[in-house]
């Protein structure tokens, strides 16, 4: 797909190989590891393999990896550049299964913007990254929740619970004497993504006007209200 697109790609074997050193490493040495941003179907496979070993090895992905793959990436539009970049559809069919079986603990969003100027021009010369904040929640209730790949409580582990586990910090609960880092959200909620809307100054994404489900109505930190959706 790189070399339709004109561009110079950065192949599986990339991801692959780093992955496969980096838990021959853990498993050497006895230290923790946690894989981000995985992407392929064999990155997904090593983790697998180090879990069954009792390696204390995690895994994260990005919404975009479970979302796009290479054949969704339009001429020369940069708002689809990321690292890793998307794969192809086995690959995210790959990401999507890992996720079932719980291979794959966190869902993290990779946020990074840009200003308009940066992802205006050419794939070759524009920076990589997406934001990611406000439709990670809505693409994943879209693309594993709602289908039945992952339940409702997958998810919340995986957004929430896995990754302050993973850190080692006292977040990701609900409870008494648990800081009250939550969302209020409206799981059935249809609507269709609009990048004008963002809170975030960065506005480049790929999943403008994409229809999706699962809307947050209220995020809270510390017990503190600091988004409320605007009326549509």
């Amino acid at each position: 797909r790189a070399e339709e697109l004109g561009l110079e790609g950065i192949s599986n074997a990339v991801e692959d190989i780093i992955t496969a050193r980096d838990i021959l490493l853990a498993k050497a040495s006895g230290a923790r590891l946690h894989i981000c941003h995985c992407s392929t179907a064999d990155s997904a496979r090593f983790i697998e393999m180090a879990k069954e070993q009792g390696l204390p090895v995690t895994g994260e992905v990005c919404p975009h990896h479970f979302t796009l793959s290479d054949e969704d990436i339009p001429a020369d539009d940069a708002n689809y550049k990321m690292n890793p970049p998307l794969r192809s559809p086995e690959d995210v069919r790959a990401i999507k299964e890992a996720l079932h079986k719980d291979i794959i603990d966190v869902i993290a969003t990779d946020h990074a913007p840009h200003g308009e100027e940066e992802k205006s021009g050419s794939m070759v010369h524009a920076p990589f990254g997406i934001v990611g904040l406000e439709t990670a929640f809505s693409l994943t209730m879209t693309e594993l929740v709602e289908p039945g790949i992952i339940t409702l409580r997958q998810m919340v582990e995986k957004m929430c619970v896995n990754p302050a586990k993973i850190l080692g910090i006292p977040r990701g609960c609900i409870g008494e004497g648990w800081t009250a880092d939550l969302v209020i959200a409206d799981p059935k909620k249809e609507y269709r993504i609009n990048k004008n809307t963002f809170c975030s100054k960065g506005k480049n994404t790929p999943f403008d006007q994409k229809e999706v489900i699962g809307k947050i109505e209220y995020t809270l930190v510390a017990g503190k209200i600091v988004y409320k959706a605007k009326e549509e």
